[in-house]
């Protein structure tokens, strides 16, 4: 890497670089009318080796945590750069890097003072929006923040926003027959939004979403709380224990034929099997946050009753490059992923570093490629940088907006417990037919939602003989309605209510049979403790 020459200039502290930005610039003038055809390919740089390597001197700043806590990631992303830079060896490419660690606003003001042509960086939002309200409005930066109120004004983002493969996944979802989903996010900002993002999706492709559950990241009393809430297990269980009720009871009070006896035991006994009665009123089940949590609410809303035949499970990009594959219990579930990482930085990658890059070096080695293309492709750099056909990096197909945003060509990967995801899907190869209907910026973010049923009634889930159907009614348990109170028959009839809220009518002189209870266990790692 000695072999390169980066040159790098004293910082001029100039007067009066502190004046009022010029008059904003239209992002969008260069791009509308642009056909859209073949993504270019980024790596080599063939796109620009044509112009002369003696031009003019060009200037590249970069802005990125290269100490404190996040250093780890401006590392990667430095790492992918240095990659894409040293291939080319343009010597009269000056590019200066400026640590945003402890004082942003600093390494902003002293990155402007040498007028970059373009700008690689920041990494996180807030530092985009402090480049943004300072830069002047036609200079370009391409950032790593996902956060779109963060970009716009010539701050762009080479990351994957979140609205991509939630609306991917929801497309998906439609695409295999869901009608009816559950959504489950963190009670964050971002997992808010993701929420938002993929309930205006339903509304796009057709789908309900039937419920919105918020978990606390990481705190497993609270994620038990949640698929609890979400698998109705408290009324399925009160389902399951008045209908086991009203089956004892005829059987010990009511005078039957030797068949009906027989087929009351025979529905005694198979429920006797169970812990819980009823359909759920969804049939898939949306994860929006990361793998560990989703794992962990996926153990519980199976051990809950959510059954993998029945419920699917989907996920957003967050489970991509995870654990995920390797859990049994997460079997079946499809997530949107990036494409496969180019093979040729890959292995390149490892060794000159000596370990896999990651997906923010990748991201790197895209930007540094890209902003090079801009300086020396000839071109207006808008007219270079939003060109609708996008461009091929190391992750796949991507394309920047003149909104800041960008797209990215994303498949669709399952999981079946072998430990390495199955493509279903492969990513798409060009934009020529439009991806994504849905932009950040105009979503809002979603809040809970309880879960729209219409309850479950135990009498749907046993047969019994016609007579004794008016004699022993039950109530309807489930959320999200107003419980029927059955109408008292008879002088010598009562309603009595247990502690359970069980309302059920039986003779006011008989004691429901004592029923046993079911044991419950461990479901993979996770212990719950009743």
């Amino acid at each position: 890497m000695n072999r390169f020459l980066f040159t790098f200039l004293t910082v001029l502290i100039l007067a009066g670089c502190a004046g009022q930005k010029p008059e904003k610039h239209d992002w969008n003038a260069e791009y509308t009318n642009a056909p859209t055809g073949t993504p270019t390919q980024m790596q080599y740089g063939t796109y620009y080796s044509t112009y002369d390597s003696a031009d003019s001197q060009h200037n590249i700043a970069v802005l990125l945590p290269t100490t404190g806590s996040a250093a780890t990631s401006g590392r990667e992303i430095r790492n992918g750069m240095e990659l894409a830079l040293l291939q080319h060896s343009l010597n009269q490419l000056n590019v200066r890097f400026y640590d945003t660690a402890n004082d942003t606003t600093t390494a902003i003001n002293n990155a402007l003072m040498e007028n970059p042509e373009i700008i690689i960086g920041p990494l996180f939002a807030n530092d985009a929006i402090a480049l943004r309200t300072t830069k002047p409005d036609y200079m370009p930066a391409i950032s790593f923040t996902s956060n779109a109120n963060a970009v716009g004004d010539g701050v762009m983002t080479i990351a994957l926003m979140p609205t991509n493969s939630v609306e991917l996944i929801v497309r998906e979802m439609f695409d295999d027959g869901i009608k009816n989903f559950i959504i489950m996010a963190p009670d964050t900002e971002s997992g808010k939004i993701m929420a938002g993002t993929a309930k205006r999706a339903s509304e796009i492709y057709g789908s309900t979403v039937s419920g919105i559950f918020l978990y606390k990241e990481r705190d497993n009393d609270n994620l038990k709380n949640i698929a609890e809430m979400a698998s109705m297990n408290k009324a399925r269980t009160a389902a399951h224990k008045r209908a086991r009720t009203v089956l004892s009871d005829i059987l010990t009070r009511e005078e039957l034929t030797g068949i009906e006896k027989s087929k009351l035991y025979y529905q005694l006994d198979k429920l006797s099997k169970t812990d819980t009665i009823g359909t759920l009123p969804y049939t898939a089940v949306l994860f929006l946050g990361s793998s560990d949590d989703t794992k962990t609410l996926g153990s519980f809303l199976r051990y809950y009753g959510a059954d993998s035949k029945t419920i699917k499970f989907y996920g957003s990009a967050l489970l991509d490059n995870t654990d995920i594959a390797a859990d049994y219990t997460m079997m079946g579930t499809k997530y949107a992923a990036l494409p496969e990482q180019n093979l040729t930085f890959t292995n390149l990658y490892k060794e000159t570093y000596g370990n896999l890059p990651s997906r923010l070096a990748a991201f790197g080695y895209d930007a540094a490629n890209i902003a090079m293309g801009t300086v020396y492709s000839g071109r207006a750099p808008a007219s270079y940088l939003l060109d609708p056909s996008g461009y091929n990096g190391m992750s796949g197909m991507f394309r920047l907006k003149p909104n800041g945003d960008s797209e990215r060509g994303l498949r669709i990967m399952t999981v079946n417990g072998s430990g390495t995801p199955v493509l279903v899907k492969d990513a798409p190869e060009n934009f020529i037919t439009p991806i994504y209907n849905i932009e950040q910026r105009q979503i809002k973010p979603a809040e809970s939602m309880s879960l729209q049923t219409s309850g479950i009634n135990p009498n749907d889930y046993i047969t019994i003989p016609d007579r004794y159907k008016r004699k022993y009614k039950s109530t309807t348990y489930g959320l999200n309605m107003t419980e029927s109170t059955p109408q008292k028959p008879e002088s010598v009839i009562t309603v009595i209510h247990s502690d359970d809220n069980d309302a059920g009518v039986i003779d006011a002189d008989y004691k429901p049979v004592q029923l046993e209870s079911i044991n419950k266990t461990m479901i993979d790692s996770v212990e719950i403790n009743e």
